[in-house]
């Protein structure tokens, strides 16, 4: 029996989905203005040419890598996996933001433009999310409070610098909140 041959195309989407999941590791660990090109291109063993011609920018790879459900979910995903691609993306989150995102989250409240922006925003990730949730009713409103919850943690951190969430790790937050999603969208009994 032969194996199919990999195509040019199969190689392309291989390594933009090694980008991604390198990209995602380095902001997750150093933060947006930390995390470089050339590092991420390392760490994906490629050329940092390669990853601007993939994305163009290292906003847009932000803007990718924090995209928890570009994927659609493996067959059969439960809570378990849908918690845990709701906080990968938090984890980038609290390395910490784009200094453009963050001046857009400032601004939402007072500014309509802004406000446009991140309703958008959130409602591309609300419905990819939705997409992803095990449970068969209320999909999309289970994915707003899972994202809503964590744009909550996430001004807390960056912007309020509440003391509590900035002393804790990444992985407490993470932990604490796993239990409070997987309840969000599991299937009722």
């Amino acid at each position: 029996m032969t194996t199919p041959r990999e195509t040019r195309a199969d190689r392309r989407r291989a390594t933009e989905a090694r980008i991604l999941e390198k990209a995602r590791e380095e902001f997750a660990a150093k933060g947006f203005d930390r995390t470089t090109i050339r590092a991420v291109a390392g760490a994906a063993g490629v050329d940092p040419a390669l990853v601007m011609q993939y994305f163009g920018s290292k906003r847009e790879l932000f803007g990718r890598a924090v995209q928890a459900f570009a994927a659609s979910p493996p067959e059969g995903a439960g809570a378990d996996v849908f918690a845990d691609r709701m906080l990968a993306t938090l984890g980038l989150k609290l390395g910490g933001l784009p200094e453009g995102t963050l001046a857009v989250l400032r601004s939402m409240l007072t500014d309509p433009a802004a406000a446009e922006h991140v309703r958008a925003a959130l409602g591309g990730q609300i419905a990819d999310a939705g997409a992803a949730v095990p449970a068969p009713d209320d999909r999309e409103l289970r994915a707003a409070l899972a994202v809503t919850t964590l744009l909550g943690v996430t001004i807390g951190h960056q912007l309020l610098g509440l003391s509590a969430l900035r002393e804790a790790s990444p992985d407490r937050i993470a932990a604490l909140l796993r239990p409070a999603l997987n309840a969000l969208v599991e299937p009722a009994p």
